[in-house]
């Protein structure tokens, strides 16, 4: 029998067989440092690594094992961690050289949870310069003459290169969705909420998000199982009784599920083809044809003046001390000028979309369909792409999955983004697993 190239496995396999004693957490971290040394020489989707640190969690994790010790759901899975999220055994600096060799002390909410799990905390991901859009080095695992996406671009692209097959990212505008898009991996943005940001570097109190990218369903469920919850160190948290989201990513939904292809007033700015393949696979599903470009026109400045404004007064004195891009000097000058009426005018109609668009959900459909970005990847690494698909489930705060199903004619992935109703991430799962096997029985 040929042997089995380890960094091919799922998270949800990999996992199963260092459970059963068929591999051990050490070769499967071994086999993912082999393939980063391999490969991210010319990605560059790390910032930090450190091999034998790495080797000394999986040894440790091992003993834990023949010793009869419990383990966790991602006992022995290399994960790896987008660097605004603070972790005590490496760096966490942010894209910026403001925090150059800062060490935390704690780590982060998210990464205690998967360390508690089992997980091996494999690294730090790129990204871009305070999680905005100034890009780093990263280059996209499909083309490296395209963006990876931003401002989670490291964590896609590791986990699209085969490096890791768990990563973790967050979203304040369109950092999870687009560079999953990008990338072609399946990547989650859960609900406001769903997942504590203590230890996260703070942009938007209102907007920010933490989601995982994987390469499968069935991983991104398993990863959620782990970090969702509520945590008392972060106030906009939400109680989550007993998730099972992995489950929710098995099994039939009691009613096939409903979409509905939802058009907002971006939707005449994506690629013809990038409409054409999702209005093509609308049909296919059966999806209701709904418009909202009548509706929601000042949802997009409405974020704009939050995220600017919130990002004023949780960064603007680095751009004081300099030493930053222009696009960030830019967006800091900008929420600098938000007034109070126009910042409370934006969160009042944040709450009225949301509102507003939970009517689909009640009277036309389980699960929205869209597109995650304009189309495929641009050429070029200067900028990280337009996140303006994203914008509107990230203001209202609603969970997002992309799914990396359709292609170009040459091969280049086109994310599907599968809105869900709020606090119904489970729900979500569930659709998009249907959806999946609608398509592979088809």
């Amino acid at each position: 029998m040929p042997k089995i190239d380890m960094t091919e496995l799922t998270a949800v396999e990999a996992a199963d067989a260092i459970a059963q004693g068929l591999a051990s957490a050490e070769d499967y971290t071994a086999a993912c440092l082999q393939r980063i040394a391999d490969v991210d020489g010319e990605v560059h989707a790390f910032v930090h690594i450190d091999a034998e640190h790495a080797l000394e969690q999986a040894r440790a994790l091992d003993r834990l094992k023949r010793e009869g010790g419990r383990i966790g759901p991602l006992h022995g899975v290399p994960v790896g961690i987008k660097d605004i999220f603070d972790t005590a055994d490496y760096p966490t600096e942010c894209g910026t050289p403001h925090m150059a060799g800062r060490r935390p002390r704690t780590d982060a909410t998210v990464v205690r949870k998967l360390r508690e799990a089992g997980a091996v905390i494999i690294g730090k991901t790129v990204t871009t310069e305070f999680a905005y859009f100034y890009p780093g080095p990263t280059r996209n695992p499909r083309d490296l003459q395209r963006t990876p996406g931003g401002s989670s671009s490291g964590s896609a692209a590791a986990v699209a290169a085969g490096m890791v097959p768990l990563s973790i990212g967050s979203q304040t505008n369109g950092s999870m969705i687009r560079p999953a898009a990008f990338c072609g991996v399946f990547g989650i943005k859960p609900s406001h909420g769903m997942v504590s940001r203590a230890g996260a570097l703070p942009l938007s109190s209102k907007l920010d998000h933490v989601g995982a990218f994987a390469r499968s369903i069935e991983d991104i469920a398993l990863i959620l199982d782990v970090i969702v919850g509520q945590d008392p160190a972060d106030p906009d948290s939400k109680p989550y009784a007993a998730p099972n989201f992995s489950a929710a990513a098995v099994s039939e939904s009691p009613m096939p599920p409903s979409f509905a292809l939802v058009r907002t007033p971006v939707w005449d700015q994506a690629d013809p083809e990038a409409r054409a393949a999702l209005e093509d696979l609308a049909r296919e599903l059966g999806a209701q044809d709904l418009d909202l470009s009548a509706d929601c026109d000042a949802a997009w400045p409405a974020l704009r003046a939050i995220m600017s404004a919130d990002m004023a007064h949780n960064l603007g004195h680095y751009v004081d001390k300099g030493e930053v891009s222009k696009q960030f000097s830019d967006l800091i000058a900008e929420g600098r000028a938000v007034t109070a009426t126009q910042y409370l005018a934006a969160q009042r109609d944040a709450r009225r979309f949301t509102e507003g668009t939970l009517g689909i959900f009640e009277q036309h459909a389980d699960a929205i369909l869209t597109l995650s970005t304009r189309g495929v990847a641009p050429l070029g690494i200067e900028a990280t792409g337009d996140p303006l698909f994203c914008s509107f489930w990230t203001l209202t705060g609603m969970p997002a999955l992309n799914l990396p199903i359709l292609a170009d004619d040459e091969g280049l992935p086109i994310g599907v983004q599968l809105v869900g109703a709020p606090g119904r991430d489970e729900k979500l799962l569930r659709s998009a697993r249907a959806l999946l096997d609608q398509l592979s029985d088809g």
